[in-house]
């Protein structure tokens, strides 16, 4: 039985940057990457894959032609077995928790240890998960605080909040609620505030956490 092997794609539009992470590519799996500066180019090359294609992607968050959270759906919606790392510089917790709910199975800092990032891909195939340390210590205080808020929502704003925890956005909600979106950016402002949170990533743990999502 034929083995197959592995594809890779970097999409990120800084040049130097861009090339770095294709060098190390090479360097660590003896592989050729393809370097796409756009969603666009990542985009072409992703319709000439197979659903059965291995690959391994680098992909940035903060793209010139859009969120790379959104080609991170598309890659694993194509190509299921797609090893998805984002490389990025947003360390906030809604671009992870946006990325990792898309599909994302790594996560890595480029303004950390150039090193140390070059070892976290070197160690994928030992089975290790490249995550940034900054970025594990965050996951881990946050679903250590498995509790949800002891904040009263209404119940308007507990279905707000369910909706939300579903992935549903404003507009969306607005639709199936039958309310204006004006109604639903009140709701959501108000449900922020109770809840103390910033961000529909911390709204959805919210939802999860009491078990509407």
């Amino acid at each position: 039985m034929t083995e197959i092997s592995r594809l890779y794609l970097v999409v990120e539009d800084i040049a130097e940057t861009r090339d770095w992470l294709v060098a190390n590519i090479a360097e660590i799996f003896g592989a050729v990457a393809h370097a796409a500066p756009t969603l666009r180019d990542a985009r072409i090359w992703l319709r000439q894959r197979d659903s059965q294609d291995l690959i391994l992607a680098l992909v940035d968050l903060g793209l010139p032609d859009g969120n790379g959270v959104d080609f991170i759906e598309e890659i694993v919606g194509r190509c299921p077995d797609a090893l998805v790392v984002v490389t990025t510089v947003f360390d906030d917790d809604e671009s992870l928790m946006e990325a990792l709910g898309a599909g994302a199975q790594g996560y890595l800092l480029k303004d950390q240890d150039a090193t140390g990032i070059a070892h976290r891909l070197a160690m994928i195939d030992h089975g290790e998960v490249p995550i940034s340390p900054a970025i594990a210590r965050r996951l881990l205080q946050r679903f250590r605080a498995d509790e949800p808020s002891n904040a009263t929502l209404s119940p308007r704003e507990t279905e707000v909040l369910r909706l939300i925890g579903r992935g549903l956005k404003s507009g969306e909600v607005a639709g199936v609620l039958s309310i204006s979106p004006q109604t639903v950016t009140t709701h959501v402002k108000t449900i922020y505030r109770k809840l103390e949170i910033t961000s529909r990533a911390e709204a959805a743990l919210e939802a999860r956490k009491r078990g509407l999502a």
